[in-house]
């Protein structure tokens, strides 16, 4: 087992983790209600691949990573899901960015493919609008050395992040076409 890397307090980690996660949520709801008037220049839908990139990457990271925990090599397992960490908020930055810039984008398809997408975009949204302060508080439990309460916490936190970072770039695909 690793060393702790931070000192345990409970009492500042809940209140860092909880106000951070809120605002994050209030950017993500705003977003739905602004769209800045700007013209940069570029194809701002560029942002939506880069976030699909990354939610890949950030995906297998997280399958890497989980077999390094498995098979004891702790420092790789912390050093992988701290770039997974890093690399969500480039995601997080890029969303709004995308969001600000391009506003929404109407899903254009129809039949089967048209419940697919409402399915995986229904399951997804709550997923990711809850997944933070879980991912944060998995991640705290880790860096401060309590592995038992890491471990428990990974179970709920590993399948819906893993889920959030492949289904985002299935939504890219399909929406794609309609920007």
């Amino acid at each position: 087992m690793l060393p702790p890397s931070w000192t345990k307090n409970d009492k500042k980690a809940r209140l860092l983790i909880y106000t951070f996660s809120v605002i994050v949520f209030a950017i993500i709801v705003a977003l739905g209600r602004v769209k800045l008037d700007v013209e940069p220049g570029f194809d701002v839908h560029i942002f939506a691949l880069i976030n699909a990139i990354i939610n890949s990457i950030v995906a297998v990271l997280l399958v890497v990573a989980l077999f390094a925990a498995k098979s004891g090599r702790h420092r790789l397992h912390k050093r992988l899901m701290l770039t997974a960490m890093v690399l969500s908020m480039l995601f997080l930055v890029s969303y709004i960015a995308h969001h600000l810039l391009a506003g929404d984008t109407k899903f254009g398809g129809t039949g089967a493919i048209r419940f697919i997408y409402y399915f995986i975009l229904g399951t997804h949204i709550p997923l990711a609008g809850i997944i933070l302060p879980f991912i944060l508080f998995t991640a705290y439990r880790g860096l401060i050395g309590e592995y038992p309460r890491h471990r428990k916490n990974a179970r709920i936190t590993w399948p819906i992040w893993f889920y959030v970072a492949v289904t985002g770039p299935i939504i890219y695909v399909l929406i794609s076409p309609y920007y």
